[in-house]
């Protein structure tokens, strides 16, 4: 992302609403179907640039604590040391480092997602934002929705348990889906 200078009249801020935002994932159990869950309570900011997107920004994070996966036994053992260690390590976080636009309303995002207490560039594929939307209340509101593919094993989420026909309990390839939704922030 470039270190150009930007007057403060080319920002917009926009603050992620925890009410209407997720994140979500899903991995391959038993090597035979998908797991899916979810987190919940994301928080952060996108500083959008209205002269040239490439030089926007995001920050944002979500509360470990907060996975769900319909299964309460399940969600204890991705809370626990096994997985993510929610107790040592309690937020997900990302925060964008280069946007590069593909074409209208879709952007390649990369930046630092950290988790378990590891850092790694990870690129989001972006569809949005949105155009701004005022809502009932009269905020304005924009949206996005963005994807991208992980290792757990690149972020030290290595455990995993042998399967008697071959393979393993856990798959290693995670896919994460965000769909968020922005508030415009007040002056």
């Amino acid at each position: 992302m470039s270190t150009a200078a930007t007057t403060p009249a080319a920002t917009v801020t926009w603050n992620i609403d925890p009410a209407h935002s997720a994140a979500e994932f899903k991995v391959k159990h038993m090597m035979i179907s998908n797991v899916k869950g979810s987190f919940s309570q994301l928080s952060g900011t996108l500083t959008e640039h209205t002269v040239d997107s490439t030089l926007s920004s995001i920050d944002a994070s979500v509360p470990v604590a907060t996975v769900s996966t319909g299964d309460t036994q399940r969600d204890g053992h991705l809370k626990s040391a096994d997985f993510f260690d929610a107790g040592k390590f309690p937020a997900l976080t990302f925060k964008s480092t280069k946007v590069v636009r593909k074409r209208d309303a879709e952007y390649d995002v990369t930046g630092e997602l950290t988790m378990h207490g590891i850092t790694r560039q990870v690129t989001f594929a972006v569809e949005g934002p949105s155009a701004p939307n005022k809502d009932p209340w009269g905020n304005l509101r924009i949206g996005l929705s963005a994807t991208t593919k992980i290792n757990r094993k690149d972020f030290g989420l290595n455990w995993n348990a042998a399967l008697e026909a071959g393979g393993f309990l856990v798959g290693d390839d995670v896919a994460i889906s965000l769909d968020v939704q922005f508030i415009k922030a007040a002056k």
